[in-house]
C-alpha cells in the first residue's frame, strides 16, 4: 500500500512523523512524506520517497517567532499574528502541493496538519482512509486547557473545554477560504462555514494517533477508542559517530548542562550566549551550548563550555547532569527519557505546557519564559537541578517507567489495523 504522509511545520513537527514514516516503510509500506522543500535530506535520508510543499522551515520559523515576540511571544494575541503572517501565508503552496497528480496513487493519507486541514479533504476525494497524527495533545478535555494556549492556567473544567473550541475556531477561520477553494477544485461540496471538517471527523470517529507517552500525559475520560496514545515518535541514527573533541570534553570533567533551543531563533543571539556563560559561571558547571537555529555561541568560550553543532539527544541527554531546552514537544519526550532533570525555558505555542507539565511531573523546575531570562534565574535553575535529589530521583524513576515504550512500533500497529478494517 502506498501511504502519504503530510507535516508541515518546524525540525520538531516533521522529524517525528519521519520516524513514523520510517517504521512504516520497515514494515513494509511505500511511504511518501508531503513537507517543506528544507526536508527533503532528512526524509531521503530515511530511504523515504518525497513530495515537496514550497517554503523553508528555518525561514518560516524565524520570521513566525521574530513576529511574535514584537508583543511577547507567550501572548496569544502575538503567537496567533506570527504564525498566520508565515506559515498561514503559504497556503498557495499547501494547495497546490496537495492537488497534485502525483498524489493521487495514495491508498491512505496520514496527517499532523490540525483539524484534517487539506488531508481529509484528499482522503474523501479518494475515497482512501484517513488518520489524524500529533505530537501534542490537541483532544478536547476538561483535564487542562489547549496545550498551545500560551498561558497556562486553568479556571475550571467549563474553561478548559472552552479554549478548545476557540483553539478550533482560530486554526479554521483563516484556512476557511483556501480549503474551500481546495474542495472545489477536487469537486468536493463546501466544509461547514464554523468547524470545517472538525466535527464530522469525531462524529466519524477519524483515527487518531498521538505521538506522546502515556506517563507524561495520561489517556482522558473523554477521549473515546479512536484515540490512541503510543509513546514518542523517535528516529534511529546508527551511522552518527561523536567526535572526537566532544568525547573528550565529556571525559575532561563532571556531566555538564545542555543548554540549546532548537529550531527558536532569539532576537540578540551573542547578548543569550553571554547571559547563559555568566549563568553557567555562577553556577560553577560545566556546559554544552548547542547553536541551533538560535545561533549560539561566540569566537571565544572557555575551556569549561563546549560549542555543538549537533549530537542525537538520545545519546546526548542522558550523559549530562541538567537539560535546559525551549519545550518543544520531542525535545520534552528526550529530556524525560534521559533520567535527567530538566528546565524549560519557553517561547510559545505548546511549549509552555510542557515546560509545566515537566514540573508537574517533579523532573524539573518551573519553566522560565525566555522573554523573562536573566542570569539569575538560569543560574538559579541550574543549581536546584543539580542540587535537589529528590527530583533527580523522579527524573530518573520517570525514565524507568518509560524505558519499554516503543511509540514507533505501537503506532505502526494502530495504522495496521485501521487500514486492515478499511479494506
Amino acid at each position: 500500500m502506498k501511504l502519504t504522509i503530510i507535516a508541515v511545520g518546524s525540525r520538531g513537527d516533521v522529524q517525528p512523523i519521519v520516524a513514523l514514516g520510517r517504521g512504516l516503510f520497515d514494515a513494509g509500506y511505500a511511504v511518501r512524506i508531503v513537507t517543506l522543500e528544507s526536508f527533503e535530506p532528512m526524509v531521503r535520508g530515511q530511504g523515504l520517497e518525497f513530495f515537496p510543499v514550497e517554503g523553508d522551515a528555518q525561514a518560516l520559523t524565524n520570521e513566525m517567532m521574530l513576529a511574535g515576540m514584537k508583543g511577547n511571544g507567550l501572548n496569544l494575541l502575538s503567537m496567533y499574528r506570527g504564525i498566520m503572517q508565515t506559515f498561514g501565508a503559504i497556503t498557495k503552496s499547501y494547495q497546490e502541493a496537495f492537488a497534485a497528480d502525483a498524489l493521487r496513487d495514495s491508498d491512505a493519507i496520514l496527517s499532523q496538519l490540525p483539524g484534517g486541514f487539506y488531508g481529509y479533504d484528499l482522503a474523501e476525494h479518494l475515497h482512501v482512509p484517513y488518520t489524524a497524527l500529533s505530537v501534542i495533545p490537541q483532544e478536547a478535555t476538561a483535564a487542562y486547557p489547549l496545550s498551545l494556549l500560551p498561558i497556562q492556567f486553568s479556571l475550571g473544567r467549563w474553561y478548559n473545554r472552552l479554549t478548545y473550541a476557540l483553539g478550533q475556531q482560530l486554526a479554521w477561520h483563516p484556512f476557511r477560504k483556501s480549503i474551500n477553494q481546495f474542495r472545489q477544485e477536487l469537486g468536493l461540496p463546501r466544509a461547514s462555514f464554523w468547524w470545517g471538517n472538525i466535527r464530522r471527523m469525531a462524529r466519524e470517529g477519524t483515527p487518531v494517533i498521538q505521538g506522546f507517552s502515556e506517563n507524561v500525559i495520561s489517556t482522558q475520560p473523554e477521549w473515546r477508542d479512536h484515540v490512541h496514545t503510543t509513546g514518542y515518535w523517535t528516529l534511529d541514527e546508527p551511522d552518527w559517530q561523536p567526535s572526537e573533541a566532544l568525547l573528550k570534553f565529556l571525559e575532561a570533567g563532571n556531566p555538564p548542562v545542555f543548554i540549546g533551543f532548537g529550531s527558536m531563533p532569539v532576537p540578540d543571539p551573542r547578548s543569550t550566549t553571554t547571559l547563559i556563560l555568566e549563568a553557567l559561571r555562577r553556577s560553577g558547571k560545566r556546559g554544552i551550548l548547542h547553536a541551533g537555529w538560535a545561533k549560539l555561541g561566540a569566537p571565544a568560550l572557555p575551556d569549561t563550555v563546549f560549542l555543538l553543532d549537533y549530537a542525537p539527544y538520545a545519546w546526548l541527554f542522558p550523559r549530562t547532569a541538567a537539560i535546559i531546552h525551549h519545550g518543544g514537544s520531542g525535545t520534552t519526550g528526550f529530556a524525560l527519557r534521559s533520567g535527567v532533570p530538566s528546565t524549560v525555558v519557553p517561547f510559545t505555542a505548546d511549549q509552555p505546557f510542557w515546560g509545566k507539565r515537566t514540573h508537574e511531573l517533579g523532573a524539573g523546575p518551573a519553566p522560565v519564559p525566555f522573554s523573562k531570562l536573566t542570569v539569575e534565574n538560569l543560574a538559579h535553575a541550574i543549581q536546584i537541578m543539580s542540587e535537589d535529589t529528590e527530583m533527580q530521583q523522579r527524573a530518573a524513576n520517570l525514565r524507568d517507567r518509560m524505558a519499554a515504550e516503543n511509540g514507533v512500533t505501537r503506532a505502526v500497529e494502530v495504522v495496521r489495523r485501521y487500514l486492515e478494517l478499511y479494506s
